[in-house]
């Protein structure tokens, strides 16, 4: 079970890192996620440089697949060849986005006929592609899940981790990292967040 934490130029830290470093503390339950690369190396929006773990050619390989976000995420939206090296398929993947990163999935065409959840500078170019932005953090129909907002990067890590592991797993990692004293009201509303995003316009 492979996880490839899509990560292009320009990539926001906190999309990429937070996703991988929670799903990879199921490693012992052979769940791990891969910082997946278009190039050896990409740089963040702080300037932080980062040699990714995986080529893109791995995204066909794997069985989840996250879309992070960033400040380029228009340019790869934009950009035809890079798009072409995500042949995703919600039939047999799981496949999430964060923030701008559901300016791809709308451009792949895998948000057509469902809402979404992106950041709000992201939002008005979300909507420009027809797709409804929801005021909410996640929110997930089937095999595909949106997250809106930095740190709901959880929320995406703890639908793989539920989707693949079950709940008992994600609720292990997510009381594990939450800050002391806070673990089950952190734990809750994770879980909250994500059942809530399956169970939305239903």
């Amino acid at each position: 079970m492979q996880v490839a934490v899509v990560t292009f130029d320009g990539f926001n830290e906190l999309d990429s890192f937070i996703a991988s470093a929670l799903i990879n503390r199921c490693r012992k339950d052979g769940l791990e996620a891969f910082i997946t690369t278009p190039t050896p190396v990409v740089t963040s929006m702080n300037g932080v440089e980062v040699t990714g773990q995986r080529p893109m050619e791995f995204v066909t390989e794997a069985s989840v697949v996250l879309i992070g976000s960033g400040v380029k995420a228009r340019d790869v939206a934009a950009d035809d060849r890079l798009l072409s090296m995500l042949p995703l398929d919600p039939s047999r993947q799981l496949i999430g986005s964060q923030c701008s990163g559901a300016l791809v999935l709308a451009r792949l065409g895998l948000l057509d006929g469902m809402p979404a959840c992106t950041d709000m500078k992201s939002r008005p170019f979300v909507e420009a592609c027809d797709v409804t932005v929801l005021d909410a953090p996640f929110y997930a129909e089937g095999n595909i899940a949106t997250a809106g907002g930095c740190l709901a990067s959880q929320y995406l890590a703890t639908w793989v981790i539920t989707r693949m592991l079950g709940e008992n797993a994600a609720r292990d990692v997510i009381g594990y990292v939450a800050p002391v004293g806070e673990n089950q009201e952190t734990v809750e509303r994770a879980m909250r967040a994500v059942h809530a995003g399956e169970l939305a316009l239903r």
